[in-house]
């Protein structure tokens, strides 16, 4: 796998803060798991997962920590005694070398650092991690760790943390034309914001709805002003993009592409 078959992301991070996106060539994987397939939990042979995994990690230069995502929301700190497999829908790491890394097939895959690059994170949001409870969801767990770091750097003399220091990046998912979903799950979302509305539309007896809206949306209620990557537009829907993208809802049987963040 060479660098060409990444994704990169386009934001204004620091030079020691890198970031990546998986696409589906350049494994070894077989129909219909072809062929960079990086999760090992969807059926794919182990021996070509371990082999994809390592040219991915080849490929960033760095050391993917894989979790194992819940469509819940908490969040792990990574270290170098974290393990694959670690129980968390998002991840935040200070040390280098450490690759905050989801793994999606559709759902929305959220990379996080602050304007000094000191700290990055990386979120799995699909609609239920959104959602949360309550309004609180993965995006909202996630910025609260940012800040608890944060507030120890300022102890240590480091300039007080704000939202608008929080640098965003969306990746591919599901896009507006593609995800439908029924009523309860508009129904969750306008529980804790009626201006989620504008993120459904009607669409037979179901709606139609744009999951990275929804995000930006969480984002902007925190005071997060730095968002780029996914608009919604039809160059980031997994489903629409099979030659780039695994899609579940697409293909039922997927494999996973990832998104990774990390400092050097």
């Amino acid at each position: 796998m060479t660098t060409t078959q990444l994704l990169q992301p386009d934001w204004p991070v620091p030079t020691h803060v890198r970031s990546a996106c998986s696409l589906r060539n350049g494994g070894v994987s077989q129909s219909p798991y072809d062929s960079l397939n990086l999760g090992d939990h969807v059926g794919d042979d182990a021996v070509a997962v371990a082999r994809n995994r390592e040219t991915y990690a080849q490929a960033l230069q760095a050391k993917p920590v894989y979790l194992k995502q819940v469509h819940g929301f908490d969040v792990a700190t990574l270290d170098a005694a974290t393990v694959d497999g670690t129980v968390a829908d998002a991840c935040i790491t200070t040390e280098k070398g450490l690759a905050c890394t989801i793994m999606v097939a559709d759902c929305l895959p959220v990379l996080f650092c602050n304007r000094a690059g000191t700290v990055v994170g990386a979120a799995h949001a699909g609609w239920r991690g959104l959602c949360g409870a309550g309004g609180i969801g993965v995006l909202e767990q996630i910025f609260k760790r940012f800040e608890q770091i944060a507030g120890k750097n300022a102890a240590r003399g480091a300039t007080e943390f704000i939202a608008d220091d929080v640098l965003v990046w969306l990746g591919p998912c599901i896009g507006p034309t593609a995800f439908e979903v029924g009523a309860e799950v508009r129904e969750a979302f306008l529980a804790a914001d009626s201006q989620a509305a504008t993120c459904f539309k009607s669409h037979r007896e179901k709606f139609l709805t744009d999951l990275p809206a929804l995000a930006r949306q969480r984002l902007a209620k925190l005071g997060i002003t730095q968002m780029y990557g996914n608009d919604g537009g039809l160059e980031w829907c997994t489903v629409s993009n099979p030659s780039k993208f695994f899609s579940h809802r697409r293909d039922k049987l997927s494999g996973r592409f990832a998104a990774s963040i990390w400092l050097t």
